[in-house]
Parts: C-alpha cells; structure tokens; sequence
C-alpha cells in the first residue's frame, strides 16, 4: 500500500479502491491524509455510497497541472488499463 507522504508543496495523484464493491477513484491534492478522510467520512458526493476506500496507489508531482494531467490520463481508457494492470500485479 502506498504511504501518506506528501511534501510540502507538493500535489499527490492517489487511486482509492472501494472495499464495498472494488470501484476505483482518481483524484489530486495536496493533503493525502486529509483527503482520504474526508472521503471515508462521507464528506465527498461522488465517493460516500462505496465507503470505506483504501489507497492503493500514488504518485507525487511538484506542481497542481501537472498532477492533473495525470489525473487525467487515469481516467482515460489507456490509463484505466495502466491501473488494472498496475492494481492486479500488487
């Protein structure tokens, strides 16, 4: 499992992984702990009907754009395929 690390300044790219029906989430932020939280709280519209979620994956980029564009990419089709693939090796 990924660590909660996140530097200063620094924006987090994170998958979570229902453990209710084994749905992905791809987001950013620049609080990876706070985030996560609030999305196991029940804080987020889109995630609070598949709570809990775990982190399952992450990756750290030095600005906000380009953490989006990886955002991104995950949720296009070849990125979807990059994260099964990803998820399933671990």
């Amino acid at each position: 499992m990924p660590a909660f690390f996140n530097p200063i300044g620094m924006y987090t790219v994170y998958v979570l992984q229902s453990e209710k029906d084994g749905r992905l989430y791809k987001g950013f932020t620049n609080d990876l702990k706070k985030r996560i939280q609030e999305h196991n709280s029940g804080h987020t519209r889109s995630t609070k009907a598949f709570c809990p979620w775990k982190l399952v994956y992450s990756e750290n980029y030095s600005t906000r754009q380009a953490a989006r564009e990886r955002e991104l990419f995950f949720k296009t089709g070849e990125g979807r395929a990059f994260l099964k693939k990803l998820i399933a090796s671990s």
